[in-house]
This record gives C-alpha cells, structure tokens and sequence, in this order.
C-alpha cells in the first residue's frame, strides 16, 4: 500500500498531511510573529463576531465578540513584554477600537472596567 491510497478518513486525491515538514516550518517563524498572528487572528474574528464587516449584522454575536476581545486582551497583556513596541502599538490600538465598538455595539453597556479585556487594560471610554 502506498502513502497515496486514501483511507476512509482520507478522501481520494487528497494526501495525508506531512508532518515532519509543517514541525520545521513552525520551527523556523519566530515567536513574535507566531503571537502578532494570533493577536491579528483574534481581532479579525472579534470584528466579524462585533458586525464590523460588509455583512455587518449576519454573524454579529456580542457573546462570542466579548470571549474573542477578553483573550486578545489577556494575549497582549502577557505577550507585550516579549515583542517589540513596533507591534504591540498597532495591536495596542486595534484591541481598544475593538472595545470601544464592543461597548457602542451593546445595547446595555458595561460599567467602565468592566468590559471585554478591560481587566488587563484598564477602563475604556467611548
């Protein structure tokens, strides 16, 4: 049997991962651009889940929006003492324009302080 005979789980015509070869590609992306993609990725999904994009309302969901802004906030909280003030600027204010769309988007605001990612921030003013 070769490595090209699709199992059951394997559709025909696909192949099965290369494992060894994704292990050296992670190995060579350094740690800052590992968390800026996770940040990044994080407030792209809180933006749809906040209805700020064409479709606006479609995905628009305030409870997934909050846990997505809360653990960008706790990313960046741990993660700002290891990359540079060059990225955690801009990520700095894309976190706080996330929560300030967050806080216009909710029909009863949180006390200040006391919304998404606000216990890493600090409070946030509209």
């Amino acid at each position: 049997m070769s490595d090209a005979t699709p199992t059951p789980e394997q559709p025909a015509g696909e192949q099965a991962p290369d494992f060894a070869a994704m292990t050296r590609d992670i190995a060579e992306v350094p740690a800052v651009e590992v968390i800026v993609t996770v940040a990044v990725n994080l407030m792209s999904a809180a933006a749809v889940k906040l209805g700020l994009t064409e479709d606006g309302d479609e995905h628009k969901d305030l409870d997934e929006a909050r846990k997505l802004v809360h653990a960008l906030a706790g990313l960046l909280d741990a993660g700002v003492t290891e990359i540079s003030s060059f990225h955690a600027a801009p990520l700095r204010d894309g976190l706080k324009s996330l929560q300030l769309a967050f806080r216009e988007a909710s029909i009863v605001p949180d006390e200040p302080g006391q919304g998404p990612g606000e216990k890493y921030t600090g409070p946030v003013y509209g």
